[in-house]
């Protein structure tokens, strides 16, 4: 048997460092987070946002983010189950509502800080890159600047986040990008300077949910029964695939004319609703008694004795 040289011996575990908590949880990538949260020194605690998008099964979640020494402050938040305020009441967890939950967290933003009026964005959706910064005036104020948190998400091309990214973008934000991701770009072929043709058509098609759509038509036209079993909520609202793009564009306009609109009185939680509104305002509890005098104690005690003794008496 030849030499084996141990590896793990006492200097290894004396000098052996635990990992943070959420690096062993798989939750956060340090290497990424510790270059989009380090700031120049000259900038004089001036905060450095990050504009985070995440996924789970039925809700998007799009934040702007700020880090302190010790935590992380949020700006602003949006959600996909809040689209149901703006017309958008099924496929909440697709890539036109990552679209719309971007644009949503945008408008509020700048509504929050008075940029508004000032940087509307792209209002007229047609697919093209678009960003606030290059028609931002100098002499004026500079549009709100985030930078984006994929966290442990797969960048691949035509990727929900970058849905979320592009909403974002159209609304307003200064969010440093190029549209190398988002779907229908390729490579490019021939003597081209660039390495990467975008594809504006099918980026403005995913945005109205036609990916959804010709889904839908290609199940109707196999008359399975899959389609019926599938779309189901879609066929009781009454959405077929030709209403899919006017949801998504009265979508875009509501969130634009209000993007802090108040949730319904009989909305509850993220997907629940109640029979009953809810009460302007709730009985207030008494979890203590009120106090009472020297007096009224021995009172009280004195009827509790004379009860102790009528019941003995019995």
């Amino acid at each position: 048997m030849g030499f084996v040289k141990v590896q793990k011996n006492k200097a290894y575990f004396k000098r052996y460092q635990v990992k943070y908590r959420r690096r062993r949880e798989a939750k956060t990538d340090y290497y990424a987070r510790k270059r989009l949260i380090l700031q120049d020194k000259n900038k004089y605690a001036s905060p450095k946002y990050r504009f985070v998008v995440r996924f789970s099964n039925k809700d998007i979640t799009c934040q702007i983010f700020s880090s302190d020494l010790d935590h992380d402050v949020c700006i602003a938040a949006a959600y996909s189950h809040e689209l149901r305020r703006y017309g958008v009441k099924l496929g909440l967890s697709n890539y036109a509502a990552a679209y719309c939950t971007g644009l949503l967290l945008a408008r509020r933003v700048n509504k929050k800080f008075g940029l508004d009026e000032l940087y509307a964005g792209k209002v007229d959706v047609d697919g093209e890159d678009y960003n606030v910064k290059e028609e931002a005036d100098p002499d004026s104020k500079a549009p709100f600047r985030a930078l984006l948190d994929v966290g442990l998400a797969r960048t691949t091309t035509g990727a929900r986040i970058f849905g979320a990214l592009k909403g974002a973008c159209d609304g307003g934000l200064d969010i440093p990008h190029s549209d190398r991701r988002f779907p229908g770009s390729k490579k490019a072929e021939g003597d081209s300077k660039e390495k990467y043709e975008p594809n504006p058509e099918m980026h403005r098609a995913y945005i109205f949910g036609q990916h959804v759509a010709n889904y839908m038509k290609q199940l109707q036209a196999n008359g399975d029964g899959s389609y019926e079993a599938q779309f189901r909520r879609y066929i009781d609202a009454k959405i077929g695939a030709a209403d899919l793009e006017g949801v998504y564009t009265k979508a875009h306009k509501a969130i634009r004319a209000d993007p802090t609109k108040k949730r319904d009185p009989k909305e509850c939680g993220l997907f629940k609703t109640r029979d009953k509104p809810k009460p302007a305002e709730f009985p207030k509890k008494e979890h203590k008694r009120r106090k009472i005098s020297v007096q009224q104690r021995k009172a009280r005690v004195r009827v509790k004795l004379l009860a102790r003794q009528r019941a003995a008496a019995q």
